[in-house]
């Protein structure tokens, strides 16, 4: 139902008979069919994404960040909010149109000047009641939506059922309204690209066309953006919106053959001159712009004219743009909840809080109430549509790329349950939307690839600590797996030798000349991997957390490496094994990094047996050894105390006390780089 109220807006009653007498039949329909099959496309790829596992409030938002991450989740995310606060204001402005027309069929007078300062006024006292509609509750709202639907459907009977019983007087067919004639309908099959409605100078073209038409077939996520709302959103929201798609699309078909073949395109609505062709211009000359007020090209309101009773088309107007403005009102807010309380962005969990036993983000209400408010008063109908094309297009666009870059990356987490997609069928429906967006106006569409592109990249330099399963995980571990795997083809040469580092340092932090000294040699372009040998068992708990505190304190002091943990019976095992074990393929070392033996005169013989006995190891390994000797010994665990350090004297504590291991071997004031867990 969601989805029908917001596709049936306030397009289908005031821009499909304008559309149908700029475009012509034939590129009518194309447009209209090039905006659902972009949109059925996409409902296509958003039916595999929502049944991808739970669905929880955000729709499109939630949709999107799970599968192709927070990156692009948030950008898209932002522009959704906005782009619903901006359907707002064209439902609205479009409503406005249609009551300004009405007070001047009917002779009701005017407000202020019965054009845009009317639309302003009336704008704005429509926004605020739908604000408070909403904030009376979503049980209203739907019950509200229920009658709207019902005046909707009638409203085009009415109009199928005027058409059928053709005009009833001289002045409706003076105004354009002839019935269905096979030569009117030839004769508006080509199209006649004029300027718009109006005060709008604009000479149109078929992309200006599409641009204004589109908005007409974005509700198709009304059902998804309240996802958090449906029982089982997994089921509902393919079968629904896929349904809505159907029935929309032949509905705007239908009916705009049946515009074409009953209404000429351009009339003066003079009586006479319709009665009495032969004593003056004809009612369908036009010599200037002004002549000619009715028509397909020169009426907003043909539907009403064609109808059988004009009051109810009005209704069913009002109904469309009404419903379509509070499903915005109250999707908006929703998606903004769900991106505030992942909290990516700074300070915006401020719109995270939700109120009342419906959790209704309220301050969200208020925020798309003020942005709404913004766009109604510009009043131009044409002005809003494009650029709430461009923004709802880069949306859909995201929702297919995403369907198809989980499909190809063959992450183990797609499993939808909704079978009937294609990932090639998805990546054309991005094509389709990009080349829309860029079509219809490029500067537009610049701005909003820009803005995008800004809010990814911020959203990547702060690196959120969220893992959600997302495919661009998934296609990070596939380019590292392939990138290793043709690494395998690759013959080695003198010219291309990298230093590829097995640094024997325990804890990182413990040693950290050495980690210095080898970050010198591979200058963050070659293989470092940081060697600890534990003697005895540890937990796979308190691998983890050594594993863990390990990277962290690498990526704090600018290393880029990794941390290898081997339980062994003593020193040199542990080290052998680690020399032989580390790596993939070709990414391995070939150099082992270890500290001077300060203490040689005073060690025992089973120390220096071992000490001696893996440096032979590393040369029978074709390894090259390096010995770092530094003033003093390389354990620094008694001069720094940072936060790896820290980590790691509580892990030891906890190993000791709750782990049962066995006596773990200290290291050293003698620098052995080669020992266990740094001195506790």
């Amino acid at each position: 139902m969601r989805c029908l109220l917001n596709i049936w807006g306030v397009m289908l009653f005031i821009r499909l008979s304008w559309v149908i007498g700029q475009a012509g039949v034939y590129q009518g329909l194309l447009a209209i069919t090039w905006a659902n099959v972009t949109t059925f496309i996409t409902a296509i790829s958003m039916s595999a994404v929502s049944t991808n596992g739970q669905i929880k409030g955000g729709g499109i938002y939630y949709m999107i960040s799970r599968s192709l991450g927070p990156e692009f989740g948030a950008a898209i995310g932002l522009l959704f909010t906005i782009a619903n606060s901006v359907a707002v204001a064209l439902h609205i402005v479009g409503f406005c149109e249609s009551m300004n027309d009405l007070l001047k069929v009917n002779k009701f007078g005017q407000i202020i000047d019965g054009g845009v300062h009317d639309t302003r006024v009336i704008g704005v006292i429509v926004l605020v009641a739908i604000l408070i509609l909403v904030f009376v509750g979503m049980d209203w709202v739907t019950r509200t939506q229920m009658l709207m639907l019902v005046i909707l459907i009638a409203a085009q009977v009415n109009f199928i059922v005027g058409s059928i019983i053709g005009p009833v007087d001289d002045t409706e067919r003076a105004q354009g309204f002839i019935g269905y004639d096979w030569e009117t309908f030839k004769t508006n099959l080509e199209p006649s690209y004029e300027r718009g409605l109006g005060d709008d100078q604009t000479v149109h073209d078929f992309f200006s066309v599409f641009g204004v038409f589109f908005p007409a077939v974005t509700g198709i996520v009304a059902g998804a953006n309240l996802s958090g709302d449906l029982k089982d959103p997994a089921s509902a929201i393919p079968k629904g919106t896929l349904l809505a798609i159907a029935i929309t699309y032949c509905s705007y078909i239908i009916y705009g053959l049946m515009m074409a073949a009953t209404a000429i395109r351009q009339a003066t609505g003079n009586v006479t001159q319709y009665l009495d062709p032969g004593t003056g211009p004809l009612y369908t000359d036009c010599p200037t712009d002004d002549s000619c007020n009715y028509g397909l090209l020169r009426n907003a309101q043909v539907m009403e004219l064609i109808s059988s009773w004009g009051p109810l088309i009005y209704m069913g107007c009002f109904a469309a743009s009404l419903s379509s403005a509070i499903a915005s009102l109250v999707g908006a807010p929703r998606v903004l909840q769900a991106l505030a309380r992942d909290k990516l962005y700074p300070k915006i969990d401020f719109f995270a809080a939700g109120y009342g036993a419906n959790n209704d983000p309220v301050r969200g209400y208020v925020l798309v109430f003020f942005i709404s408010l913004g766009c109604v008063l510009v009043a131009d109908l044409n002005a809003i549509a494009p650029m709430l094309s461009n923004i709802f297009l880069a949306a859909y666009c995201l929702i297919n790329f995403s369907c198809f870059h989980a499909t190809i990356t063959k992450s183990p987490g797609w499993r939808p349950s909704f079978k009937y997609y294609n990932a090639w069928v998805s990546l054309i429906g991005s094509g389709l939307c990009i080349t829309a967006m860029f079509l219809m106006n490029w500067i537009t569409a610049l701005v909003t690839v820009v803005i995008s592109l800004v809010l990814y990249l911020y959203v990547t330099y702060r690196g959120p600590e969220v893992n959600w399963g997302s495919s661009t995980q998934a296609q990070s571990y596939n380019s590292a797996l392939n990138s290793v795997l043709s690494l395998q083809k690759v013959e080695e040469h003198t010219k291309n030798y990298r230093p590829q580092i097995l640094v024997l340092s325990g804890f990182p932090s413990s040693r950290p000349a050495l980690i210095d000294f080898s970050h010198m040699l591979v200058k963050d372009i070659s293989l470092m991997i940081c060697g600890h040998v534990i003697t005895g068992q540890v937990q796979q708990k308190a691998r983890n957390v050594l594993t863990r505190h390990a990277h962290d304190w690498l990526t704090m002091q600018n290393r880029k490496g990794f941390y290898s943990i081997i339980e062994a019976g003593n020193v040199e095992q542990g080290a052998y094994s680690l020399m032989q074990a580390v790596g993939l393929g070709k990414l391995k070392p070939n150099m082992v990094l270890i500290g001077y033996k300060h203490d040689w005169v005073n060690s025992t013989k089973e120390n220096l047996v071992q000490y001696f006995s893996l440096i032979q190891d590393s040369l029978r390994l074709h390894l090259a050894i390096g010995i770092l000797r530094v003033e003093g010994g390389l354990d620094f665990s008694s001069q720094i105390e940072d936060q790896g350090q820290i980590v790691q004297q509580r892990i030891y504590e906890y190993q000791r006390k709750h782990m049962d291991l066995p006596k773990i071997v200290q290291n050293d004031k003698d620098g052995n780089s080669f020992h266990h867990l740094p001195h506790a």
